[in-house]
């Protein structure tokens, strides 16, 4: 089972997280694209694979968080299916098997009987735009064994699950499981992970307490060797996504009685 740190905040340099990588006996890098060192313009395929061959660890992708491709103004929709297009590109030429994505929400108008999101009122135009992603996405990726994985973070809505389901009829996505996401959103997502169990290739593990979450492992509650037992079986790689340096090495230390 392949083990993973995210880029933190503390370490400025890919050389920096690489090196604490191999230092902490882990097998990769997941490249946070909302910061800014890891934008598109600013990732150089010569540094980044002078560095993996260097500490012999590989990279994974997680996609800006606000990446909407179903945004309903089409410049900017557009913007962001050119910025999953330029970061597949990447993935090819480096090898990267993982990219990794949020589903977001979108925008919601509050009304008396509560909130009403414009992609369920608009469902119809949404679950067109999450079709056309997915045939650009599957031209894109072509015969590279790319997965792009979709992450669950606050609780999937039923026009999320829609999405998903349309997404999931292509070989190339798959699913991120957040097991600290999951018991922060009340475990709500468990179950659709659980029925599509098969399409898990990726997951972020990391201890949680209610709704606080990206503890580190052994710090929450989580019955953390149950989701480790459920990553190795489904062939899934796991970065531990905490968000201090402390934090990962206390996690290191604690996860290697269950591997």
């Amino acid at each position: 089972m392949d083990l993973g740190m995210p880029t933190l905040l503390e370490l400025d340099t890919i050389e920096e997280c690489a090196r604490l990588c191999k230092e902490l006996g882990l097998d990769f890098v997941e490249l946070n694209m909302n910061m800014p060192q890891y934008q598109l313009q600013s990732l150089d395929r010569d540094i980044l694979g002078g560095v993996s061959e260097k500490y012999g660890i590989y990279f994974t992708l997680h996609l800006d968080e606000n990446t909407n491709v179903s945004d309903f103004n089409r410049y900017v929709a557009d913007a962001y299916i050119d910025t999953v297009k330029g970061a597949i590109d990447v993935a090819i030429a480096l090898r990267i098997p993982i990219i990794n994505m949020h589903l977001p929400k979108g925008v919601y108008f509050t009304l008396p009987q509560g909130k009403v999101y414009l992609f369920e009122k608009y469902e119809e135009k949404y679950l067109e735009s999450i079709l056309n992603f997915r045939k650009t996405v599957e031209k894109a990726i072509g015969e590279n064994g790319i997965k792009l994985c979709v992450e669950n973070s606050d609780g999937f809505a039923e026009f999320q699950l829609k999405a998903l389901n349309i997404l999931l009829e292509s070989s190339v996505f798959a699913l991120t499981y957040d097991i600290g996401h999951d018991l922060a959103a009340g475990g709500s997502d468990g179950k659709f992970i659980a029925d599509n169990i098969s399409r898990l290739r990726h997951m972020h593990i990391h201890d949680a307490v209610g709704r606080r979450d990206h503890l580190a492992i052994g710090d929450g509650e989580i019955d953390l060797e149950k989701y480790v037992a459920q990553a190795k079986r489904n062939n899934a790689r796991a970065v531990i996504e905490t968000k201090t340096v402390a934090a990962l090495r206390r996690s290191c230390e604690r996860i290697r009685r269950f591997i």
